[in-house]
């Protein structure tokens, strides 16, 4: 009732003032607040500030779904990683596609009303770890908040696209900072964070007014140079447990995805990233040992007027495995042992489920949801893992330790859902380890490419593609739908392998979710039995929305493959016993009574051009796959295997033509295509080496002819 009054009672002074909806209330919020009740739309990244990703709409439910059809499709016009969650309101869909473009659709035709390119330039996909993939947008009073890649913040008119302010989020351009995630708003604030972790830069969040862009908070997440003075007491506080010279390699912690906000206590919440290089004896020289390096992989609540530092609870002290924090946070109310508790709910990359008081920060519970070996579950007194022994590989005798998870985590950005009906989160989750490997003595940082500080070299797949075959039947990815009170699994749908998409609940009873064999599906919120289900023609990563419109209930989906796995790990994102997936990137609705089909597949394969003959001796390959792991295989693919999303070296036609080969590796002649040079960084002797080894790759995976 308090939100409806507020809405009224400012309706009725903008009628006598004639003032702009925006002019008065951007700064409290309450509208916002208010609009989000409705059912009908989705105006936030998680639909409302808790993140729940649960929908009241009823509508589509367990008895209709079966007639659930295609009502329209729109292709995209890129086919990099597509991981956008939309959002609905006044008829209107927004979202944003690879490349940080807005659109903006009629959610009953399909219509594409306007786009917004903001133009990121090409050369700046080196700078980012993980594709040129958004999120997606955030909504007030008729405004359209989005970031690009290359680190703007911009404000569109949600009529029009006009853009209307725009401001600079990037501290420092000549550092490695991007944006991914999407940002939120709250009480006229934009909020948004960076990425950037994998690269040596120092992660904060910002606050910016709504109605001009100018910055009004700025908090970081990890301490700055002592010399240089500290922000605030939190920076202090946070320093005591750094040493060494911490500052010099970046720190990481950037707040690259989550957010999530209280109305009720007023408190806001952050997920903070992985340290950067992840390895604590590059990232701070000179420390003294293993320490918790506040506030990487933690949950932090801040004041959202201020950026006033509240709580934090670290979920990986001293990270050194890339288990970010940044992973969704719901807030629920939750009854545990009798008792309510207002909670925050996590499952971080680090393979444990997290239960947490808001108010306080005080740790409830934590249990694995997938295999860990990494520590041996989570003190129920301290709140802190018992990571074991050889999981500290920079402490090793040079022995790889294979962790489960690893740092594609046993559960990344694809959003989790909660069901306050069943009580239940339904969680992407994914089996899927790494074999961590301390660097050499003489690593050194490198501007153009990723500064981990673990052996990329020793840990590159075998050649064998009977062993990557062995090696890819390992991974495994499921749907599992988690008690969060006796922290223990319900149900699960298998998928076969990893990276699937988002998830949606609804009060129809459902759970939708699409996954990387190129499925749209719908289960029973209850037991997990598969209800409906239509293929896509691609892979999915982004989570789906519903909404209602003229008293029809849609469901809506951004369908493309991409991200870092497929990128990455070549042939193990692969579907098991077929090739790689193909990206088609589309935004499909849905309703009941669809009879729209989607056209017969379109081909989008490369022309593969014969690998020339094997050169090089084998001390000259060796180097070459060294150099391949540190800076090309984040985009091609582990030892020269695609994932399909980009191109797969092993059939380029550089290989065959030196000349060409130094233009592209040194000179940069792809750089609009995102291909930059690295000539600043390589020798001519180096590229060589490169070419050497994707050479013999292509021979020794037999598809050079």
């Amino acid at each position: 009732m308090r939100h409806i009054l507020t809405v009224l009672i400012s309706a009725s002074l903008l009628l006598l003032s004639g003032c702009s909806l925006l002019d008065t209330m951007a700064d409290d919020g309450e509208v916002l607040l208010a609009q989000m009740d409705d059912p009908n739309v989705w105006l936030s990244h998680g639909r409302t500030y808790d993140e729940q990703r649960y929908s009241p709409l009823d509508s589509i439910n367990t008895d209709t779904v079966g007639d659930l059809g295609l009502s329209w499709f729109y292709d995209m016009d890129t086919r990099r990683g597509q991981e956008a969650t939309p959002l609905f309101v006044d008829g209107v869909l927004y979202l944003t596609s690879a490349w940080s473009k807005v659109h903006a659709f009629d959610a009953r035709s399909g219509e594409l009303l306007w786009q917004y390119d903001p133009e990121v330039p090409g050369e700046w996909a080196v700078k980012g770890c993980c594709d040129v993939v958004n999120r997606g947008v955030a909504y007030q009073d008729g405004m359209i908040f989005s970031a690009s890649f290359d680190g703007r913040l911009f404000a569109l008119d949600a009529k029009t696209g006009a853009k209307q302010w725009e401001t600079d989020t990037i501290i420092d351009r000549s550092k490695s900072y991007t944006i991914t995630g999407a940002p939120r708003v709250v009480k006229g604030r934009v909020l948004i964070g960076n990425g950037g972790g994998e690269f040596g830069v120092r992660g904060y969040v910002s606050a910016y007014n709504a109605r001009t862009g100018e910055l009004d908070w700025r908090f970081y997440t990890v301490p700055g140079n002592p010399d240089d003075g500290f922000e605030d007491p939190a920076m202090e506080m946070a320093a005591k447990t750094w040493s060494g010279e911490w500052w010099t390699a970046g720190g990481g912690g950037t707040v690259w995805d989550s957010m999530a906000y209280d109305p009720e206590l007023d408190l806001l919440y952050i997920g903070v990233g992985n340290g950067s290089p992840w390895n604590p004896d590059v990232r701070a020289p000179g420390n003294k040992g293993i320490e918790d390096n506040l506030f990487l992989s933690s949950i932090v609540a801040l004041r959202p007027d201020t950026g006033e530092y509240v709580w934090h609870y670290q979920t990986t002290p001293g990270d050194q495995w890339d288990f970010t924090a940044t992973q969704q946070m719901i807030l629920a109310d939750l009854d545990i042992k009798g008792k309510a508790r207002k909670v925050i709910m996590q499952a971080p990359k680090n393979g444990f489920f997290y239960v947490i008081d808001r108010e306080t920060g005080e740790f409830i519970s934590a249990e694995a949801f997938v295999p860990v070996n990494w520590a041996d579950g989570v003190d129920q007194k301290t709140g802190r893992p018992n990571i074991v022994p050889e999981a500290y590989y920079q402490k090793s005798d040079g022995a790889p330790f294979s962790s489960l998870p690893g740092p594609m985590g046993a559960h990344n950005w694809h959003s989790m859902s909660f069901d306050p009906n069943t009580g239940l989160v339904y969680i992407p989750a994914q089996v899927l380890g790494f074999p961590y490997k301390d660097v050499p003595d003489d690593y050194e940082l490198s501007e153009l490419t990723v500064n981990l500080g673990v052996d990329l070299k020793s840990v590159a797949l075998p050649g064998d593609p009977e062993i990557r075959k062995a090696i890819r039947g390992t991974i495994g990815g499921h749907l599992v739908a988690w008690d969060p009170v006796t922290q223990k699994e319900v149900w699960r749908v298998e998928h076969g392998g990893a990276w699937n998409g988002g998830a949606l609940s609804t009060a129809g009873g459902l759970v939708f979710q699409g996954d990387h064999k190129g499925n749209f599906s719908a289960y029973d919120a209850r037991t997990g039995k598969t209800l409906w289900q239509q293929p896509v023609q691609t892979g999915v990563v982004a989570a789906p929305i519903t909404y209602a419109l003229d008293g029809e209930q849609y469901v809506a989906i951004l369908a493309g493959w991409g991200g870092i796995m497929p990128l990455l790990t070549g042939d193990l994102s692969h579907i098991k016993g077929e090739g790689p997936q193909v990206n088609r990137s589309r935004l499909l609705v849905y309703k009941l009574g669809g009879k729209k089909t989607l056209p017969e597949p379109y081909d989008v394969t490369r022309t593969k051009v014969p690998a020339p003959a094997s050169f090089g001796t084998a001390a000259q390959i060796d180097k070459g796959l060294g150099l391949y792991q540190r800076y090309c295989a984040g985009c091609h693919g582990d030892t020269a295997v695609s994932g399909g999303v980009l191109p797969d070296l092993r059939w380029s036609y550089a290989l065959s033509d030196e000349d060409t080969w130094f233009l592209i590796t040194r000179d940069g002649g792809l750089k609009e295509a995102g291909m930059v040079g690295f000539g600043k960084e390589l020798s001519d002797d180096d590229l060589t080496a490169i070419r050497a080894f994707v050479t013999h790759r292509a021979h020794e995976s037999g598809v050079a002819q």
